[in-house]
């Protein structure tokens, strides 16, 4: 808050020297304003040199009434707001840009790519655990759904991706998922994995062979509709 008045200029406010009830009512608004927090009657007086400041206060809260910006009192404490009506108008929209970890950008590539798929599934392909927040994540950000419940022994959730996955990412649907070759020609495969084919002797072919790219899964199951 700022600094109190000087002394004879709050003597005068007080003792009603020196001014006029004008000036009591400024000095309390000018106090409010600047003030940090909400203050007391008693807060207040004691900045103005012991003034009563009821009638003060009382004065403001009429003077802006039906106004921009009120004089409220919340447990006992004053301070100006913006009126409740105008609220809405000073609301600001603010995008939180937050970077996925690998692990959920990995579980969303294999959602995607092979929906339905259940956690353990994701993890099968992962070949590490992934934890329940790394699915929540997804959730949250409105990219994954809960698809329902695989039919096998225990009915593990399964998830899918959602239209909102979609618009995000600039897709009309899965068919539109870059392929293996389109993956790995901008750089977004892990250079591990071609040097895993060539110190197991696998070339691409091969390797297609063994496990169907994301773009030509056999499986229709797992096929983008």
């Amino acid at each position: 808050m700022r600094e109190e008045l000087p002394e004879d200029r709050a003597d005068g406010l007080a003792h009603g020297r020196g001014g006029s009830p004008d000036d009591l009512v400024r000095a309390v608004e000018a106090a409010l304003f600047a003030a940090g927090e909400p203050l007391t009657p008693q807060q207040l007086s004691a900045h103005l040199g012991g003034a009563r400041v009821d009638g003060a206060l009382e004065q403001l809260v009429a003077h802006y009434a039906g106004r921009g910006i009120e004089l409220v009192q919340r447990g006992g404490c004053w301070h100006f707001q913006t009126a409740a009506d105008l609220a809405h108008l000073l609301r600001t929209e603010r995008e939180d840009v937050r970077r996925l970890s690998r692990a959920a950008t990995e579980a969303l590539a294999i959602i995607a790519y092979h929906e339905p798929v259940s956690r353990a599934e994701i993890e099968a392909i992962r070949g590490v655990q992934t934890s329940r927040g790394t699915l929540d994540v997804l959730l949250e950000a409105g990219w994954i759904r809960v698809a329902g419940r695989r039919e096998v022994p225990g009915r593990p959730t399964i998830y899918a991706t959602t239209p909102g996955f979609l618009a995000h990412f600039g897709l009309e649907s899965r068919r539109d998922l870059p392929g293996i070759d389109e993956l790995r020609a901008a750089g977004l495969l892990d250079p591990v994995d071609d040097v895993f084919a060539a110190l197991t002797g696998h070339d691409e072919e091969d390797q297609a062979d063994a496990e169907p790219a994301f773009s030509d899964v056999e499986d229709e199951s797992l096929r983008p509709d």
